[in-house]
């Protein structure tokens, strides 16, 4: 209209499906552009055939510049923040405006096909994404899991690697500055480097615990995520191979990440579903590619549940589910790791599919396997494949309205900052993706990789590429006079064979874990193991508070050694009459017998 500066998009006002995404597009612009249905303002451009109003919208810019079709869909979410990357395609991209206006004609002239698909992939009321609710809640579960992380690693780290623990962190570093150089600090970021006694240790952790409560309570949010960031890399460093699981790597990655969600940019917002994309898509990946047979053939169920580093009670009861059962849940696996992960990309309604598939996965794993924070972490990360209008109702109306007033906007600095972090982990996360194809990396991007590698914000993963078929258990015995000995039990792991599997979530007792990784080897694959008996035959305090009771609560033994056995499940008869869980076979000596000086 006349004096209208403001750019009008013109509609078949009689389209049920024109009215659902103009509807959406008022969201989005707000009071950018006018919309009016043909019926109504087709006089007011006569420059415009009417029976080009009834084939294709039309946009009209305050300079009078005319766009129809997919030209003025895009043309129109250039009014709208952050949407204005379509046009930058269809202008700049070869073939991608060809493609587009070809697709809007074929729907245009099938409005009953664009209903349904519209209707099946955001539903029947279509509502702009927003995604301040969904990074407030994660931002409290990421620091929830940052808490159980420090927690369990705080009643852990003396033993494991304090100055009288199994591998002593100031000894790890002093080699490393010796054997590097000063090239040992960018291999090694910690903060350890200044002390790595058992008080730097216990204040870390202790730090890191208060830092995450800080996120939880939405105080100096940023702020405390830099610094559990900063904390926790120099704490997997400083653990050495106790720290070297893969939910370690992850929950560095998604910190990292939290650092920028700060800011409201919603770049962010993807860059998580590409880590949960990536994180799952890679541990199918190595599954696929694995020369065990177990997973090609359906069977790695049938071995799992009792041969997993720390089953839970429920796992010898899925042990004993028909191998039908146990086949299909293999196949499960596979498929949501391969197959549905890539739903993570599309709209709504296919993405929260592939979430809820993905939650249901994690519970099932929760149920069975005791794996620390990492499923938990898991879950929360699946927040980011939901948005606001999907969670709204989980969380009460007066809290939500609170956070959505207080939600941070984004400004072009942090758009800037978002697309820089973007442009830095999306080609190093392909390249981690082609080195678990087994293919070449990516010229270029992996001298990048490489680069930033020792601060593991973009990472590997993979668990499970095997599924071991057996289970050999190191079982450690101490004796005074080499004749009467008296076994050692770990908190955890198996021991005695009628004690029941336990619970342990969140906590992850790294020695059991390590463990069970050292079964499957040989003592001289495992250096630290000797250290772990030595520590045994000094009494060292906090070692011997990562295991269970001390058969030598008077005085260290004067003599230890370790004996590997072969443990199963016991099968439903056999528990039923004996009210055993496992049973046991020694297989030989894992370590021989040492004494004390």
């Amino acid at each position: 209209m006349p004096g209208e500066r403001r750019a009008t998009l013109v509609y078949d006002g009689d389209c049920g499906i024109c009215r659902y995404w103009v509807d959406y597009w008022k969201q989005q612009t707000g009071d950018h552009v006018v919309y009016r249905p043909y019926q109504e303002a087709a006089g007011d451009f006569p420059a415009i055939p009417r029976e080009c109003f009834a084939r294709a919208i039309q946009l009209i810019e305050p300079d009078g510049t005319i766009y129809a079709g997919a030209a003025a869909t895009y043309r129109t979410l250039r009014h709208a923040p952050g949407r204005d990357a379509w046009w930058w395609m269809y202008e700049r991209i070869p073939g991608f405006a060809g493609a587009s206006e070809w697709g809007y004609a074929f729907l245009a002239r099938r409005r009953g096909l664009l209903s349904r698909l519209s209707y099946i992939l955001w539903g029947v009321h279509l509502e702009a994404e927003c995604y301040e609710l969904v990074s407030w809640l994660f931002l409290r579960l990421l620091g929830g899991i940052y808490v159980i992380a420090f927690a369990s690693l705080a009643v852990q780290i003396q033993g494991l690697v304090g100055e009288s623990g199994i591998l002593p962190a100031g000894e790890y570093l002093n080699a490393a500055r010796q054997g590097w150089g000063i090239s040992a600090y960018w291999r090694m970021p910690t903060l350890f480097w200044l002390n790595a006694n058992d008080a730097a240790l216990f204040a870390a952790t202790s730090l890191g615990v208060l830092l995450g409560l800080l996120v939880v309570f939405g105080r100096w949010t940023r702020a405390a995520l830099v610094g559990l960031f900063v904390l926790y890399l120099s704490c997997v460093y400083a653990g050495q191979l106790f720290m070297s699981y893969q939910w370690d790597l992850l929950l560095l990655e998604s910190g990292f990440l939290a650092i920028f969600l700060t800011a409201g940019s919603r770049i962010v917002v993807w860059l998580y579903r590409w880590l949960i994309f990536r994180y799952l898509f890679m541990s199918g990946i190595v599954k696929a590619v694995s020369a065990q047979p177990t997973w090609h053939d359906l069977t790695a169920l049938k071995y799992h549940f009792m041969s997993q580093p720390l089953p839970t009670p429920l796992a010898w009861y899925a042990a004993q589910l028909p191998p039908w059962m146990l086949a299909v849940g293999t196949a499960a696996t596979l498929v949501i790791e391969l197959i549905l992960v890539f739903l993570i990309f599309l709209p709504r309604r296919l993405r929260a599919f592939a979430a809820w598939c993905i939650l249901i996965f994690q519970a099932l794993i929760i149920l069975t396997g005791n794996y620390g924070f990492f499923n938990l972490l898991t879950i929360a990360l699946c927040v980011f494949l939901f948005d606001d209008a999907a969670i709204r109702h989980v969380i009460p109306q007066r809290l939500s309205q609170w956070i959505q007033s207080h939600a941070p906007q984004p400004v072009k600095a942090a758009t800037a900052c978002a697309l820089a972090v973007a442009l830095l982990v999306v080609p190093v996360g392909v390249d981690r993706i082609a080195e678990a194809l087994a293919l070449r990396n990516l010229p270029v991007v992996n001298s990048i990789t490489q680069a930033i590698s020792p601060w593991l914000i973009v990472n590997a993963y993979g668990p499970f590429a095997t599924t071991t078929m057996s289970r050999p258990e190191i079982i450690i015995e101490g004796s005074d006079d080499g004749h009467s000995w008296r076994e050692y039990e770990f908190r955890y792991k198996p021991g005695p064979i009628d004690r029941r599997p336990s619970w342990n979530i969140p906590h992850q007792p790294r020695l059991d874990w390590q463990m069970w990784f050292a079964a499957y080897g040989s003592y001289a694959q495992n250096r630290w193991f000797e250290r772990l008996l030595r520590r045994l035959l000094e009494g060292s305090a906090p070692v011997l508070a990562l295991l269970g009771p001390n058969p030598f609560p008077d005085h260290p033994p004067k003599r230890v050694r370790a004996l590997l056995f072969d443990y199963r499940f016991a099968d439903p008869a056999t528990h039923a009459e004996t009210g055993q869980w496992w049973i046991r076979q020694q297989e030989g000596l894992y370590f021989p017998e040492i004494c004390s000086k």
